[in-house]
């Protein structure tokens, strides 16, 4: 795990220079918080299973999430912001960008994903290890917090009445976001 663990602190670092940048720059930064994690072995075991890939390096490298980071931003602006300043890091290889903000899930989760490789020196050389990047507001990821400990974390199965009522929620938080950047950008004027 070490590679992940030491891709999580080359994005890290470069997401809190971006964010200490901005601090300085404009004494505000959109970035409200920034959490890790990389999987534990056995949920690695387990994908691997879901995506019958073997249990193996080579399946393993075929994982692009074991590394992880979550990124919360004050509004939906902020979100293509701070992944436009971070990408624009020359040693940053952009590998996949997914945007479930303009086109949700069917559950109705939205975020911004983004895959990168990021060098990371190790005694042997360097290496490029995957790292996924979620880019949400505060709404987007009060909703998707609640939504995994209602539908992933449930010892019963979701109806599908749940389900509507679940998406019908993603919606009015969706409406929320919209309406904070309005109020916000009005205030800036």
């Amino acid at each position: 795990m070490h590679p992940y663990r030491s891709a999580i602190e080359v994005v890290t670092t470069k997401l809190h220079n971006i964010d200490d940048e901005l601090k300085c720059e404009n004494g505000y930064s959109p970035i409200h918080n920034i959490q890790s994690r990389i999987k534990t072995p056995q949920s690695i075991i387990d994908k691997l299973k879901r995506k019958k890939l073997p249990i193996t390096l080579e399946g393993l490298n075929q994982l692009n999430d074991i590394a992880g980071l979550r990124v919360v931003c004050h509004y939906i602006n902020d979100i293509q912001y701070i992944s436009q300043l971070f990408i624009m890091n020359e040693d940053i290889q952009l590998i996949k960008k997914e945007n479930y903000i303009d086109y949700p899930k069917e559950s109705g989760y939205r975020s911004l994903h983004l895959v990168v490789k990021v060098p990371i020196y190790l005694k042997t050389g360097v290496t490029y290890v995957p790292v996924e990047i979620q880019l949400r507001t505060i709404s987007m990821d009060s909703w998707a917090s609640l939504e995994h400990v209602l539908s992933y974390k449930s010892e019963q199965p979701i109806d599908i009445e749940i389900r509507e009522r679940l998406k019908k929620c993603a919606r009015k938080m969706a409406e929320v976001d919209l309406e904070m950047q309005k109020i916000s950008q009005e205030l800036k004027k």
